[in-house]
């Protein structure tokens, strides 16, 4: 297998954890998707990273349609409930996390794509709102437990960990270590991991 993506993605890191965790091998494949030469609609007709290619040149994406397929290749560290609620639990955190990336990502490219003067303040203002909402939600969702879905580590605290790190790449600004100590805790906990360790974006 083969990732298509780039060390600064988010998305792409999310499923490099899991590739990790699972104890999976794939070749990481830079693209630069901005590149006028880039050939991610060769695999991915919508142009986006993460994209895994398969052992007959089939693609999976996206990043969490790719991690519910590693989870079935082997019983090792199995990261995503297998049914019912708790399987829920960890697919919401999943979504929260993106949804977060979504806006900030949108934010990121109306601040650095589009000229000074055609940036729209309620646009960018709407999407922060967002990403605001989205880490109070994590952290009342958190709350004093070890983990994400309780005592147990999974595809949640993955997707956490990637938004926060992304967020502190990207948006240092947002200082949300302060507003969200337990969140810092969680964070700080998840870097100490050899997979957070091998894919802190650049």
């Amino acid at each position: 297998m083969k990732l298509i993506g780039s060390t600064a993605s988010p998305f792409v890191r999310k499923v490099r954890i899991f590739l990790a965790e699972k104890k999976l091998e794939c070749d990481l494949i830079l693209e630069d998707v901005w590149s006028p030469d880039t050939i991610i609609q060769d695999l991915n007709p919508l142009g986006k990273v993460p994209c895994l290619v398969m052992e007959d040149n089939s693609c999976v994406f996206d990043s969490h349609v790719i991690v519910e397929y590693l989870d079935t290749l082997t019983p090792v560290s199995k990261l995503i409930p297998s049914h019912g609620r708790e399987r829920a639990a960890v697919k919401c955190w999943e979504a929260l996390a993106d949804g977060i990336l979504d806006a900030a990502i949108l934010v990121r490219l109306e601040l650095t794509k589009r000229p000074p003067e055609l940036q729209s303040k309620d646009w960018i203002s709407r999407q922060m709102n967002k990403v605001h909402l989205g880490l109070r939600s994590m952290s009342t969702g958190l709350s004093e437990s070890a983990f994400c879905n309780g005592t147990h580590y999974s595809l949640a605290d993955v997707c956490v960990g990637c938004v926060l790190g992304w967020l502190s790449f990207r948006f240092p600004e947002l200082n949300w270590q302060t507003d969200y100590p337990n969140l810092a805790k969680l964070f700080e906990k998840l870097s100490e991991r050899s997979t957070f360790k091998e894919t802190v974006p650049h």
